[in-house]
């Protein structure tokens, strides 16, 4: 099985006939904006897998799909935005739910992803977006203390962003912003190796004791949208994997090349005083399982 990585949370696998595609998106940096996976690798993509619905994990995901007439597998969020498409091979998966192809299978394991606050211009604009259950939403305006616009009404609030511009003079606050719709995690199967991918998630208990052969871990989460390196490491004792590939750091974000840096290799080397092999991969290498 060979594996390859388009950094962030990038990566096209692999095994004989299938090859897997898991969050071809958008590379943010304010410079590029295309697509993280390169458009050779669309080329006989079988399964396309998508943890979220932000743009560096979801952009190319519709395109990529049409292209290669692959298999869709997705949170329940994101189904429309295929089908919309005319995309006629999408496959809805939940926590604990399993999806079963002919050399494919697949479990979708509980994620959730953190609060995202954003500086740009200095700090002349700031934005934070994070996920809430609530049944009351809408949105409101306000200039200096004064709010001067809300609007109120009954719905099902999944997220809810701030925007605050020339250093809080005006802000909004939105619910049901376009933020990490349909977080769910993959435990992947394909022949006799499995591979767990996460996502953008916070550590979650109820990994503990999948013990996957590659895991594919966030650990750039320095301003709180996924695990940070300590949570990160947390959670490889949890699953006990054979195999970790670190992921989502030292990310572009617009105008920042680097907004959650991360020190992969002192990650490695507590990965491996835990007998377990870490490989810190860069912009399109690749390794063998």
């Amino acid at each position: 099985m060979k594996i390859k990585h388009y950094l962030y949370n990038a990566f096209i696998i692999e095994n004989g006939k299938v090859k897997i595609a898991i969050d071809p998106g958008k590379n943010l940096w304010l410079f590029k904006l295309n697509s993280l996976i390169p458009k050779k690798e669309w080329n006989g993509v079988t399964h396309v897998f998508v943890t979220h619905g932000d743009p560096d994990h979801f952009d190319y995901a519709v395109p990529m799909a049409k292209k290669a007439s692959a298999k869709v597998i997705c949170g329940e969020e994101l189904v429309e935005d295929f089908l919309s498409q005319n995309i006629d091979k999408v496959y809805k998966v939940d926590v604990g739910e399993t999806v079963d192809f002919e050399d494919v299978k697949v479990e979708g394991l509980k994620t959730k992803h953190g609060p995202l606050p954003v500086k740009l211009a200095a700090g002349l604009i700031k934005m934070k977006n994070e996920l809430r259950e609530s049944s009351l939403g809408g949105q409101e305006v306000f200039i200096g203390p004064l709010r001067v616009q809300r609007i109120e009404k009954e719905m099902q609030v999944r997220n809810h962003g701030t925007v605050k511009l020339f250093f809080g003079l005006i802000r909004l606050e939105k619910d049901n912003n376009d933020f990490a719709r349909g977080s769910i995690g993959f435990n992947i199967t394909i022949g006799d190796k499995t591979l767990v991918n996460l996502g953008d998630t916070v550590l979650q208990k109820e990994w503990e004791g999948l013990k996957p052969d590659v895991l594919m871990i966030p650990i750039g989460g320095i301003i709180g949208n996924t695990m940070d390196v300590k949570d990160a490491l947390e959670a490889v004792r949890l699953m006990q994997p054979r195999m970790v590939i670190p992921v989502h750091y030292n990310c572009a974000f617009l105008g920042q090349r680097n907004i959650n840096p991360a020190d992969d290799e002192m990650f490695k080397r507590e990965v491996e005083k835990m007998g377990i092999e870490c490989i810190i991969m860069k912009y399109g290498d690749e390794t063998l399982i």
